[in-house]
């Protein structure tokens, strides 16, 4: 009968048994620091590329949000029914419309009165001038834009509807506006005003009045009508 040779386990043999992992030999002090040293500088690692995941996106937010806030003023009124986009008025915009006002009495009122140029430069020529806006952000700032300038105390704004806004008391009456709006203004403008009152039309003209007066050229032409003479005429129904 042949006795069972005893064999030693090898240190493979000890790895697999049972399926879990043999202990490995300790590792020298040297190699243990720099083991350690490494794994420190990896996790510092990944905190720090975890730390710029979280900022960049938080700095992008409120890049976005910054620029939402300034454009807010520009976008907002492109977004009414009737469309009526701030456009700001060019210096000869500004400069032909006070044209129209000269040895004109009385009140100037700015329908959509935008950033208040029109308003603080009538006041800067003596007018009792008033500003109608309803994009807030637009009216807060022409308030700060007339109190720099000077005029606060005759240049006037108020957020509001042009198409609530009552003008019976109105002498002269500006407006920018756009061509699906002429003529539901014309009909609001013939039953709101007085005969001595003025209607100073820029960029377009209104399809039915023929004009009493008009200067400048190309996007600076400037329209003025008197109620006058558009009263006199058979009105539409």
């Amino acid at each position: 009968m042949v006795e069972p040779t005893s064999v030693s386990p090898t240190p493979g043999s000890l790895a697999m048994e049972g399926g879990s992992v043999g202990t490995p030999p300790e590792m020298p002090r040297e190699e243990q620091q720099l083991a350690h040293a490494l794994t420190t500088g990896l996790e510092g690692s990944s905190l720090k590329k975890s730390s710029w995941g979280i900022l960049v996106p938080v700095m992008v937010g409120g890049a976005l949000v910054a620029l939402y806030a300034v454009a807010t003023p520009f976008i907002t009124p492109a977004l009414r029914k009737v469309c009526l986009p701030f456009v700001p008025a060019t210096s000869k915009q500004i400069e032909n419309v006070l044209k129209m006002l000269q040895r004109r009495r009385g009140s100037v009122v700015d329908i959509g009165s935008g950033d208040g140029r029109i308003v603080i430069a009538a006041a800067k020529e003596g007018f009792t001038a008033v500003g109608y806006e309803l994009n807030p952000w637009l009216v807060w700032y022409s308030r700060y834009r007339a109190w720099r300038e000077g005029v606060h105390g005759s240049a006037k704004f108020y957020i509001s509807d042009l198409w609530k806004v009552t003008l019976s008391q109105c002498s002269n009456v500006v407006i920018f506006g756009v061509p699906q709006m002429m003529p539901q203004l014309e009909k609001k403008l013939e039953v709101e005003l007085e005969n001595d009152a003025r209607v100073i039309a820029c960029r377009f003209p209104f399809p039915h009045w023929t004009p009493d007066h008009v200067t400048g050229e190309g996007i600076d032409t400037v329209w003025a009508y008197d109620v006058s003479t558009f009263r006199g005429k058979e009105k539409r129904p």
